[in-house]
């Protein structure tokens, strides 16, 4: 999942700060999800699926 999220960032020219500032995400909410810390639960999947303009199903693919 993050690296679709990644993917994301760059195809936007976005930073993962200013998804957090734009959500509400913690920015470390992040950086966990990179390192295999934790799982993204499913409203914050719907947060950034709507931020990027994306069905949530693309994120659980």
């Amino acid at each position: 999942m993050y690296r679709k999220f990644a993917a994301l960032l760059q195809q936007h020219n976005v930073t993962a700060y200013r998804v957090s500032k734009d959500t509400g995400i913690p920015a470390n909410t992040f950086t966990d999800w990179k390192n295999g810390r934790s799982v993204p639960k499913t409203d914050k999947l719907k947060k950034l699926a709507d931020y990027f303009g994306k069905p949530i199903e693309y994120f659980l693919e």
